[in-house]
């Protein structure tokens, strides 16, 4: 009776007595917010994974980041914060009442992490962290949708009811044995039956004839088989009870964990630690993950191709901006008026060679802009058999700003690598790189002297006062608008005409990451202008090239103007080292030529 009431209370454990194996917490909301955020710590209310539902409204859509990358996306709009209450164990809804009612839709953010859409109801299995959150949606002008619900799930782990069921196992199994050795001994002490004494033996007497004695035979079998069927059937019906005890006591759940991983949660968390994370404990999250530095360097190329191919200045800024839109656009009014006129290298879609997202101190506001410096590199195609090989495009290196959190990271800066162009170490893309201000005094040289003191250089070379704080002979620009460039320049035009040359910094941001032995990646822009008048009253001048394309002018007695626009990538060493100033790649293009009034 005890073995049977052992695994009877073991077998209840894993049934009738077990609870249940989710929660689900629900929240239903009248209010006309148009947004409705899930934080963290609601999601983590009970441990494991999350399946969230949300429905309420004909189009849903959902996205998960950062909460505060969220809460900076919702501004001044008004939300529902989703909360969960541990008494009641079900989800509340508190409306933050805002400036605003409704909001563009967040579809395509560069903050997302993940984003989903549905119709009616939206179904979404997550394992987030408390540092992200939920933002929700209808089409941003409709109220957000009305019903939110979680289910985690329970630990209804019996771990007492493998032993409970083992143990009344081994229970039955010893009354057996017992039972059996019992049987056994009773049948061992049954001694022969004792033979009678016969008397001694006397003179026969001659026997009379008589009729043999009859018996009735009884079959020696019946008694023996019937005995070892009895026998079978009393080990057979407890050993199947034992089996299925045994087999369903081997599942881990029922089982004490001995080693302390009851701790443990179902669902671990999907959040990797790296070897960078003790470096980043002082630090959030960088700008962005290599997985959205990936995306939107893919979407970068895609909207560059589709511009290119279409003059569209337009759609060209909805990924580019600053001094890599005015390059861009410059050379598009040329092809507007030269079909033949070539494009701009495109932006590759290879290989992601550099993610480098601006870091943010835990102690610092996650106030915009934001910078990520990324190097990409083009696909290399084989040639076809008998082709000679095609010499490949230089990587492309791209400073990208994100204004603010409902704007998309643009292209600023666009340069080519130099082909010996080597970066300095960078830090890793898990932890990314601070922003230093163009003041700072922990380089050689402060970001915000680069620009003009570069443009000394190219303008009285050797007798600028930076000019050895420079490696001009790693520099791919100053052979072509250095001094010894426009002195052979204006030697080779005839007496007719002069050429005046100007070079200025460029009405443009400054941005600096920092690199990992305390340099710098340092972007820039500069202007060039030349002026060719004539000298001679009556003489002409007649531009030539993509002066001639972009002015319209074949000839003019007034002299022309041409613009340049020069972006520049560069290292500048740490204060006290005694490395140069390294110019890694730049980019220049006409953006301007016209007649002179």
């Amino acid at each position: 009776m005890i073995g049977v009431g052992l695994g009877g209370y073991g077998i209840a454990q894993t049934t009738v007595l077990n609870g249940p194996s989710e929660l689900t917490a629900t929240s239903e909301s009248d209010s006309d917010a148009p947004v409705t955020v899930i934080g963290g710590e609601t999601l983590n209310a009970l441990d494991g994974r999350q399946d969230v539902t949300i429905s309420g409204s004909d189009t849903i859509f959902a996205a998960y980041a950062r909460t505060e990358d969220i809460l900076a996306w919702v501004g001044d709009a008004s939300y529902n914060s989703i909360g969960f209450d541990t008494e009641s164990q079900d989800l509340v809804s508190v409306t933050k009442t805002g400036t605003e009612q409704s909001v563009p839709l967040p579809a395509g953010s560069d903050l997302w992490l993940a984003e989903y859409n549905a119709e009616d109801e939206l179904d979404m299995r997550l394992r987030l962290d408390e540092e992200f959150s939920i933002l929700v949606v209808s089409d941003g002008t409709e109220t957000a949708p009305s019903t939110v619900a979680i289910t985690w799930p329970l630990d209804n782990r019996t771990p007492w009811a493998g032993p409970f069921m083992v143990g009344g196992a081994l229970m039955l199994l010893l009354s057996l044995i017992f039972l059996v050795w019992a049987i056994r001994n009773q049948r061992r002490t049954r001694g022969p039956r004792r033979k009678s004494i016969k008397p001694p033996k006397s003179q026969r007497m001659p026997k009379l004839p008589r009729q043999r004695s009859y018996r009735v035979s009884k079959p020696k079998a019946v008694t023996t088989r019937r005995g070892r069927r009895s026998a079978s059937r009393m080990i057979a019906m407890p050993a199947l009870l034992i089996g299925s005890l045994v087999l369903s006591g081997c599942s881990s759940d029922l089982w004490p964990d001995l080693a302390g991983r009851d701790a443990i949660p179902l669902i671990p968390s999907p959040s990797a630690s790296t070897d960078a994370d003790a470096v980043a404990e002082e630090r959030q999250p960088p700008a962005a993950t290599v997985r959205q530095v990936q995306s939107i360097v893919t979407d970068v190329a895609e909207v560059a191709a589709a511009a290119d191919a279409s003059l569209d200045t337009e759609a060209l800024s909805s990924r580019f901006d600053g001094p890599a839109l005015k390059l861009r656009t410059g050379n598009y009014e040329t092809r507007a008026k030269d079909s033949a006129f070539p494009a701009l290298a495109p932006i590759p879609t290879g290989r992601l060679a550099v993610a480098l997202p601006q870091s943010l101190p835990k102690d610092a506001d996650t106030s915009w802009p934001r910078a990520i410096f990324a190097v990409v590199e083009p696909t290399v195609e084989e040639p076809a058999e008998g082709a000679e090989p095609v010499e490949p495009a230089a990587p492309v290196a791209l400073m990208l700003l994100q204004a603010s959190p409902r704007e998309q990271y643009k292209v600023y800066y666009s340069v080519a690598l130099e082909p010996e162009a080597v970066l300095p170490p960078l830090a890793p893309q898990t932890v990314g790189a601070p922003r230093l201000s163009p003041d700072t005094k922990l380089l050689s040289m402060a970001p915000g002297e680069l620009a003009a003191a570069y443009v000394d250089v190219l303008t009285v070379g050797a007798e600028s006062e930076s000019y050895e704080l420079f490696d001009i002979e790693r520099d791919g620009l100053i052979p072509s608008v250095g001094v010894e460039a426009r002195k052979a320049r204006s030697e080779a035009l005839d007496d007719k005409a002069k050429i005046e040359f100007g070079i200025t910094p460029g009405d443009a941001e400054t941005i600096a990451l920092a690199s990992n032995e305390s340099g710098a990646l340092v972007s820039i822009y500069i202007e060039e202008t030349e002026r060719v008048t004539p000298v001679e009253e009556g003489a002409t001048i007649n531009p030539e090239g993509a002066t001639k394309t972009l002015s319209g002018l074949s000839g003019t007695k007034e002299g022309v103007a041409a613009t340049y626009g020069d972006q520049l990538l560069f290292y500048i060493p740490p204060i006290g080292s005694d490395e140069k100033i390294v110019l890694l790649g730049f980019s220049q293009v006409l953006i301007s030529a016209k007649e002179i009034k």
